[in-house]
């Protein structure tokens, strides 16, 4: 049996004990896995290492190895969103809707643990906290395949949870990492019916796109993250810079982050060279519109390839438009239905805006950055569905259930 098979089955063992556990016992489980991962820091932070030379050597990008790189600060980030996941409330058995049948029968609707959970990511060793966090205090069994390039970090993570859960009532075998590296370890995973019940992809296009046109598991697709922000006419010159820098320059490499500029023409005329200034001390390098060249005079040209492209990087599109209806045809042209931002004062914009965006997180007025777990209060979270089906947004907990009905009766047949 290979690996991704035998590692699918323990967990697929796991999973009925593990769904019978108690919240408490599921917090207690949780905060001694955080207390672990910071006993540890040293030696995680020496397996990082190891990946972060390997990435040096194979020339993989800064912002890239920034998303990679773990540090003592990070580590306690992690383990804090551990306890953060422990002291949310646990969705596992909430009844949802009670009804009463004519005939007597009581149907109550409840929250159940969907089974077992694989999770294919890439440079990203949090999310091997953050998917197993989320996954068991949920009542899921989780199998993770983590990329290539964060091999050491994410064994090392695992074995560290592995010897923590030893300790608690929850079994070490509902958490499982292939270490294969070859891509046909995830192929397999892909074709898992029976072991997996649910595969959740997250990383870039091509990770995703080769999981939901592949897999005969069903699939929570995650989407890539070519954001938006649109500085309207009425935009206050100061807010919209703030928020534009941030959204682009605050940490590039992450799905939130800003990859095209819209600005209003009569914005751009008073403002756009200042901002492309505050740009270039940012280091960003932009990429604009012919429009958006005269007034930024050593940005790069923008093609029709920039605009689809998620860049990860310090790199920004910049377009001029003449308005909001040109704002919301590119969106509507470029956009993953990710997260998308109005800058204005014109509140029916902002209305227009916020109804018309086919987007999982729309603002106005604020960071596209904020389209995280954390910042919405869910704790950590498995990923940002960019689909309409199951689940859509930040994923926290309850994205992480299904639901079942009970049915209470006192000799009712069908007649």
């Amino acid at each position: 049996m290979s690996e991704v098979a035998s590692k699918a089955t323990l967990a697929k063992g796991a999973s009925g004990a593990l769904g019978r556990l108690t919240t408490g016992q599921k917090n207690e489980a949780l905060l001694v896995m955080a207390d672990a991962l910071q006993r540890e820091a040293a030696s995680i932070i020496s397996a990082n290492a190891e990946d972060l030379e390997r990435g040096r050597q194979s020339g993989t990008p800064q912002s890239m190895l920034d998303r990679l790189a773990l540090n003592t600060d990070r580590i306690d980030a992690i383990a804090e969103g551990l306890r953060q996941i422990a002291a949310l409330p646990d969705p596992v058995g909430n009844i949802l809707e009670t009804l009463e049948r004519p005939n007597g029968l009581i149907i109550e609707k409840i929250r159940v643990p969907l089974g077992v959970i694989g999770i294919i990511y890439e440079a990203r060793p949090n999310v091997t906290v953050d998917a197993a966090g989320l996954c068991l205090k949920t009542g899921n069994a989780v199998v993770l395949r983590g990329g290539s390039a964060a091999l050491s970090s994410n064994r090392k993570i695992v074995e560290v949870l592995h010897t923590a859960l030893a300790e608690t009532s929850l079994p070490p075998e509902a958490l499982q990492l292939i270490e294969d590296p070859n891509r046909s370890s995830v192929d397999e995973m892909l074709k898992l019916n029976g072991l997996l019940d649910v595969i959740i992809p997250r990383g870039g296009s091509s990770l995703i796109q080769n999981v939901v046109k592949n897999a005969t598991v069903p699939v929570i697709e995650t989407g890539a993250g070519i954001c938006h922000t649109y500085l309207d006419a009425s935009a206050i010159p100061e807010m919209a810079e703030s928020i534009s820098l941030n959204a682009k320059a605050q940490r590039p490499s992450v799905c939130n982050s800003m990859e095209t500029l819209l600005v209003h023409s009569s914005f751009a005329v008073e403002h756009l060279t200042k901002l492309g200034e505050a740009f270039r001390s940012a280091n960003v390098e932009l990429r604009g519109c012919e429009r958006t060249r005269e007034l930024i005079t050593w940005a790069l040209p923008v093609t029709e390839e920039n605009y689809a492209t998620e860049y990860n990087d310090y790199i920004l599109n910049i377009k001029v438009v003449d308005g909001i209806d040109h704002a919301l045809e590119h969106i509507a042209r470029y956009g993953t239905k990710h997260s998308e931002s109005i800058i204005t004062e014109d509140e029916e914009n902002a209305e227009r805006f916020q109804e018309e965006v086919d987007a999982a997180a729309v603002y106005h007025n604020a960071s596209t950055r904020f389209t995280d777990g954390f910042e919405f209060g869910f704790g950590a979270e498995i990923g940002i569905s960019t689909q309409k089906l199951h689940a859509r947004g930040p994923m926290g907990l309850p994205a992480l259930t299904s639901t079942k009905f009970k049915i209470y009766g006192n000799g009712q047949i069908r007649s």
